[in-house]
């Protein structure tokens, strides 16, 4: 590496361990979603930071799945990889809508790396990142300072992210605005755990959740079938 390729890095590193900080320190502001459908997909509006729902699969769908999920949260980790199978298989059948809720009491860091998701999206990338801090959450979730920060730019880089649109982003009012509007829509919703899921309104029952976990995910899949049917 050159020493103006050098110079660059350390200051777009410490230039996002600075917004890492502000983070963490931040809390969730209050929004009024009354009137929202908070079952449907969420389109761009100043509510949610002109930063609309992270949408996979049928656009026009009848059935919508929609988690809510902390990427510091071990569960959440764990189910993953099932459930992008999943949605992998039903991706021309179901809409699947992932919203932020970081339970920042107890993980300190899952708001940063919500933020590090929601500025990846921004250049089109939020499902990469997605998978990358669910992938290799053991890497950042117990990380400080300028540990945390070498780790989430190093998948920026990863990802050929813009560094400095990557920053600007992660530090921007837009983005807090859209992870508030996601805890918001997932509290007047009744979540207060991680991950919970809901297809079309009605909420995804723990022992499918550990079904899709521990097994093949038949439970989760029946579920889904029957709303396919229903929604025909």
């Amino acid at each position: 590496m050159s020493r103006k390729s050098w110079i660059i890095f350390v200051v777009a590193v410490v230039g996002l361990l600075v917004s890492l900080v502000v983070w963490s320190k931040n809390n969730s502001t209050t929004i009024d979603v009354g009137g929202i459908n908070l079952y449907e997909e969420q389109l761009a509006s100043p509510e949610n930071g002109n930063i609309a729902d992270h949408v996979f699969g049928k656009a026009d769908s009848k059935v919508v799945l929609i988690e809510y999920g902390d990427y510091q949260c071990p569960g959440c980790a764990s189910i993953n990889p099932a459930i992008e199978k999943m949605i992998e298989e039903y991706k021309d059948k179901i809409k699947f809508i992932f919203r932020n809720f970081p339970l920042t009491s107890s993980h300190p860091n899952a708001k940063a790396a919500a933020g590090v998701a929601e500025a990846a999206g921004l250049q089109g990338n939020f499902w990469e990142m997605h998978t990358k801090l669910y992938a290799n959450q053991s890497a950042w979730s117990n990380a400080s300072g300028q540990e945390r920060t070498d780790v989430f730019s190093g998948y920026a880089n990863s990802l050929n992210l813009e560094l400095s649109k990557f920053l600007s982003d992660l530090s921007s009012s837009e983005v807090s605005q859209k992870i508030s509007f996601d805890q918001t829509l997932g509290k007047e919703s009744g979540v207060d755990a991680t991950p919970t899921f809901f297809i079309n309104g009605s909420v995804v029952d723990g022992s499918v959740l550990q079904d899709a976990q521990q097994a093949e995910g038949a439970l989760f899949r029946k579920a889904l079938d029957d709303a396919l049917a229903q929604n025909k």
